[in-house]
């Protein structure tokens, strides 16, 4: 007796676990007839938008304004007003490596810059609340020209700047 029911135990739990068994099968219909039901809304809501154009309008808007100062060379020269924070002085034109809206960054940013060798400045500009590292500052445009192309082996975004003073 003792091992009919041990028989029976055994098969019982047998029974419970293949009944409980999900089926693959079972899954991928349910999946195919919700990508059809999708589908088939996607379909109808399209044939009502056949004949609608829609227009977004785009509006433009410049990150800065960048107005070119000496046309000779095709350069474009930002226009900022600034007043020097750190370093000797600004000449005509300047080359900047970088803008930061903390003081810090930017003397961070000097720091490396004269421990390199370049006579590295910091320059505020009100307007925009920003400090401006300039690597090099040059009379002529020209040289600075030369000088950006240089420091955007390292600094790649680095750009001329015309000091309105």
């Amino acid at each position: 007796m003792k091992k009919y029911m041990v028989l029976c135990a055994g098969l019982c739990v047998a029974f419970a676990f293949t009944s409980c068994k999900s089926s693959e099968s079972a899954y991928r219909k349910a999946y195919e007839k919700a990508k059809a039901q999708e589908q088939s809304n996607i379909d109808t809501q399209n044939q009502g938008d056949e004949n609608i154009a829609v227009v977004t309008p785009v509006v433009e808007k410049p990150v800065t304004e960048t107005v070119v100062v000496d046309n000779a060379d095709n350069v474009p020269v930002r226009q900022e007003t600034l007043s020097v924070v750190n370093g000797a002085g600004l000449k005509n034109f300047s080359v900047v490596v970088g803008s930061f809206s903390v003081r810090a960054n930017a003397e961070g940013l000097q720091s490396t810059l004269k421990s390199r060798g370049y006579d590295a400045q910091v320059a505020f500009n009100s307007s925009n609340q920003m400090y401006r590292v300039v690597a090099a500052t040059y009379d002529v445009k020209t040289d600075a020209v030369r000088s950006r192309n240089e420091l955007r082996s390292q600094y790649p975004d680095a750009w001329l700047l015309f000091n309105q003073k």
